[in-house]
């Protein structure tokens, strides 16, 4: 069982202890943080509260995450394109395509299959369904991801991303040209309440800030990095809709078939963090993939 401890801060003074524990992490729901209140695994000043408790400036929180209910998985030997190892961390880039942990109904050919088969010391933190991973990317979005190889590490892990000292920057293409060479979206998002497969900006949304700098314009698109200060479900797809830029290729959020491209231009190209033993700042770099530099080419050519 996975213990967070943190400390309330005064932005979140007076706001509700599920929503404040929900914006911590991008894989917990609100409804699963409330679940967990009503079971005793949050305690604020040693006590456990009601969802609906009021956080006050320096309350101490400590959250006991138990541990889902495990699923068997096949370890499968399906080729990782590995950017560094030792015995508490590995860095991988994932390829466009590849769906990171299993869910029922597609079991095979994930990531985390991939990662079984090339090595038994994964942290246990997840379960048998999800084991080392600490933060995910979507099917058609290529690039670096940290996996925990032991409980320490994913615990140390999580909590640079609670603390947001992890280092994520993307590269997309999106429609329309950006006037404006740097920029900062910081809008809520949730589940969007007119399609609950799908996210949007919400009044009631989880905290989520992206950072974006244009690289290079086009005649009807733009070049950009984006770095993530949260990490929200679909985030940097969400919010480029929202400023009315959307993602090129993106089936879910943006128009369809424009480029040639199966899924949204993203790719997760720079990840950086503390050595969960050492203290070391790493830092690493994944070129972007050969169909996303096409797409670059054809641009360029089309000017």
């Amino acid at each position: 069982m996975e213990q967070i401890q943190l400390t309330i801060e005064e932005q979140h003074d007076g706001e509700r202890i599920d929503k404040v524990i929900a914006e911590l992490n991008e894989q917990w729901s609100r409804s699963q943080v409330q679940q967990w209140l009503k079971e005793g695994h949050v305690l604020v000043n040693g006590k456990a509260v009601k969802p609906n408790y009021k956080c006050h400036v320096d309350d101490e929180v400590v959250i006991s995450i138990p541990s889902p209910e495990p699923l068997d998985v096949a370890p499968e030997p399906i080729p990782l394109d590995i950017y560094y190892e030792d015995a508490d961390v590995l860095v991988v880039n994932k390829p466009r395509g590849m769906v990171v942990h299993p869910a029922p109904g597609h079991m095979h050919g994930t990531l985390v299959n991939a990662l079984l088969a090339h090595c038994q010391d994964l942290s246990g933190i997840n379960g048998v369904l999800r084991p080392g991973i600490v933060h995910r990317i979507d099917k058609d979005t290529s690039g670096l991801l940290m996996i925990a190889k032991n409980d320490l590490a994913h615990e140390s892990l999580v909590n640079q991303l609670v603390n947001k000292t992890v280092t994520r920057k993307y590269v997309a293409i999106v429609h329309g040209v950006i006037p404006h060479d740097y920029g900062t979206i910081d809008a809520p998002i949730g589940r969007d309440p007119r399609d609950r497969q799908s996210m949007a900006v919400v009044e009631n949304g989880k905290e989520a800030v992206t950072h974006f700098r244009v690289l290079e314009r086009f005649e009807h698109y733009t070049f950009v990095e984006c770095q993530l200060e949260t990490g929200r479900t679909h985030q940097i797809r969400v919010h480029m809709k929202y400023i009315g830029y959307p993602l090129a290729g993106d089936p879910k959020y943006g128009p369809r078939k424009t480029l040639p491209i199966d899924g949204q231009a993203l790719h997760a190209g720079v990840l950086g963090f503390q050595h969960p033993r050492t203290g070391e700042y790493f830092q690493f770099e994944a070129p972007i993939p050969h169909e996303f530099e096409r797409l670059l080419d054809m641009l360029r050519n089309n000017r």
